[in-house]
């Protein structure tokens, strides 16, 4: 029997103070790590393996163990936040991003770097995009949730594009090992207080806890909308993440520069704002699940229209804006959807088990990639997008048109635990 969550009144209990506040500063915090996780790393790609000697999947593996080890940390840290909230984590992961940067920073092993990379996983699992959208779902109302999460991703999607060609300067003119030590200052400077900040601590945490309704994890867990939400976000996290982690690298390989492979990407970020900008204002008339539904769908054609692009920036640029919507919306929807079918009582242990899913993509695909190679890594990827699409059909075509039924008016608030006692 499909689980669902009572309605919540439209008032519902009281933002954290200071919300936007947290908005903003968490925002740029995740940028801070997730810039260097990601986008830095894969303009950093061809330098380091070609100082160290090393292959391209055996750097891919660094990076796949640490998004493994974020897998495996997951469930706990949602355990863990859903009791106490996120400060604490959010303060030590950034503290083990700042450390495992400066240890990459001054590898000169394949031991060394995977050493690394084992600090950096728990930067991810701790203080990353899912940590932190758990503290925004957590510390605000059902009607501030989606401008949280749109203006948290949209400060974070234009960071990270930025990072392409700021890292590709910086390794021209300093050389990765310098570039990462500056990333690595920043972090400490901005992201370590600015978590000690603005994350709300462990008393306001549970006074708000109080005041929320959902599923718990159990009964999430044996509705068959998680598995399909599931199995769509795996699909397309692989698609999202081989892409990400090697265009640099397969824009190189066809032909063009470096610099201009460096700079492509930016594109893909100032794409992924507009996207968010323009058509999440659609949400609460279309439905998140067809905005979603789209999105993958459009991503899918831009990939494998991308081959045939060859050279031709103009082509390729074309291509991105798929691409590009589809990297917009689905970072914005994944905890929209977990959020409005599951409600926030325990939000950051349900996402935490999708996250464990998403995570194995993503540390599966990008290596799966580098060893496709070539045009067929962007055949395959946009393949599991389209596959993506097809698997959010279902739950598009019964979504309703009128806004997240979270909204919807209730006669009388329940007791607490009222809806998982189903």
């Amino acid at each position: 029997m499909e689980a669902s969550v009572p309605a919540v009144a439209p008032a519902g209990p009281p933002a954290t103070s200071g919300w936007r506040r947290l908005v903003v500063v968490s925002a740029i915090c995740q940028t801070l790590a997730m810039g260097v996780t990601f986008p830095a790393f894969s303009v950093l790609v061809l330098p380091v393996t070609a100082e160290l000697g090393i292959g391209r999947p055996r750097l891919i593996g660094a990076l796949t163990l640490a998004t493994l080890i974020a897998a495996v940390a997951a469930v706990p840290v949602g355990r863990f936040m859903d009791r106490h909230g996120g400060r604490l984590l959010m303060v030590v992961g950034a503290a083990c991003g700042v450390i495992g940067i400066a240890t990459w920073a001054s590898a000169q092993s394949v031991a060394q770097l995977y050493a690394a990379f084992v600090l950096l996983g728990l930067c991810m699992a701790f203080s990353a995009a899912e940590a932190g959208t758990a503290v925004l779902v957590m510390a605000t109302t059902p009607r501030q949730r989606d401008t949280a999460i749109l203006v948290s991703s949209t400060i974070t999607g234009l960071g990270t594009a930025v990072y392409y060609p700021l890292t590709g300067w910086l390794e021209v003119e300093l050389g990765w090992r310098a570039t990462l030590l500056v990333y690595a200052g920043v972090l400490a400077v901005v992201a370590v207080p600015g978590h000690l900040w603005v994350v709300p601590g462990r008393v306001e945490h549970r006074q708000r806890q109080t005041t929320r309704r959902g599923l718990t994890l159990g009964p999430a867990l044996r509705s068959g909308t998680f598995w399909i939400l599931a199995a769509a976000f795996l699909a397309q996290a692989s698609s999202n993440s081989a892409f990400a982690l090697l265009m640099v690298a397969y824009f190189h390989d066809v032909g063009h520069s470096l610099r201009v492979a460096a700079t492509l990407p930016v594109a893909l970020g100032l794409l992924q704002v507009v996207s968010r900008l323009v058509l999440m204002p659609l949400a609460p008339r279309v439905g998140m699940p067809v905005l979603a539904m789209v999105a993958c769908a459009l991503q899918g054609v831009g990939m494998l229209a991308m081959p045939l692009a060859g050279v031709s920036v103009p082509l390729t640029l074309l291509c991105l804006t798929g691409v590009g919507l589809g990297f917009g919306l689905t970072m914005v929807s994944r905890p929209s959807l977990v959020a409005s079918s599951f409600g926030a009582l325990q939000f950051a242990s349900i996402m935490a088990v999708l996250t464990v899913l998403v995570s194995l993509a993503r540390s599966g695909s990008p290596l799966v990639g580098s060893l496709l190679s070539d045009w067929r890594m962007v055949v395959v990827s946009g393949a599991l997008s389209l596959v993506a699409a097809a698997l959010l059909l279902p739950i598009a075509l019964r979504s309703r048109t009128t806004g997240e039924y979270e909204f919807d008016p209730a006669p009388a608030p329940a007791p607490v635990g009222a809806s998982s006692a189903a």
